[in-house]
């Protein structure tokens, strides 16, 4: 679905990202993993094409097609949908304008079989339609972060620390909410630095350390020692 090959990126004249290569199977969770600062964020963001790649550095191909040039709606329009870090919700609209952006992004009616297939992922956001979406719990917003992101119909998710200060109530109803979008044919590239969580959901791993893949592979391949190398702090 997803296939990066030697990118590099660099914020403010430092290298954040250094010849970075992944290949992100279809219908599968891809856990990219790594302690602070070693540009996991940073990844999500250049394939959004909200960062670019330094000149001449690498290709992003998004199902088939060569994506480096696009910028962020176009990629957002193709089937790319992004979560970031800290949600990014529209504190000051209600839970359901929140929800048509998501459409409408899409250039699509935020129509009523698309939005009973969100609720019926998160329940709460039905009865709270017409409350502020900064007025709601961090687990409240990060379930309405995806719901938004699901009502443009991707077929790649991004998700940047999903379970960052959620109440564990909500982290297991996020947990099997990606369980299910798998296996509905949705790809998810999750961001994650809780372990667990991690070795939960994913099919596929990689770790960046010092902004270059340090490891990777399948999630059986996710060895104590690996963990004690590169993600132990």
């Amino acid at each position: 679905m997803l296939t990066v090959n030697s990118l590099s990126v660099s914020l403010g004249g430092s290298r954040i990202l250094r010849d970075v290569s992944l290949n992100i199977p279809a219908r599968k969770v891809f856990c990219l993993m790594g302690r602070n600062g070693v540009g996991k964020t940073t990844f999500l963001k250049t394939v959004m094409g909200l960062y670019a790649a330094d000149a001449g550095s690498g290709e992003i191909r998004f199902d088939g097609s060569d994506i480096s040039a696009l910028p962020p709606e176009k990629r957002a329009r193709a089937g790319i949908a992004y979560v970031p870090q800290g949600r990014g919700i529209f504190p000051h609209l209600t839970v359901e304008e929140n929800l048509v952006v998501g459409a409408v992004a899409q250039s699509k009616k935020n129509t009523a079989a698309a939005r009973e297939k969100v609720f019926a992922l998160f329940p709460i956001l039905k009865d709270f339609l017409r409350r502020k979406g900064g007025m709601l719990s961090g687990g409240q917003q990060q379930q309405l972060a995806i719901a938004r992101a699901l009502l443009t119909e991707p077929k790649l998710l991004l998700l940047d620390e999903p379970t960052e200060g959620i109440q564990p109530n909500i982290i297991t109803q996020i947990g099997e909410t990606i369980k299910l979008l798998r296996d509905t044919g949705i790809t998810v590239l999750l961001v994650e630095q809780y372990l667990d969580f991690c070795k939960e959901l994913a099919d596929n791993f990689a770790i960046l350390d010092r902004g270059a893949v340090a490891a990777g592979g399948p999630a059986s391949a996710l060895t104590d020692d690996i963990i004690a190398t590169h993600l132990t702090v």
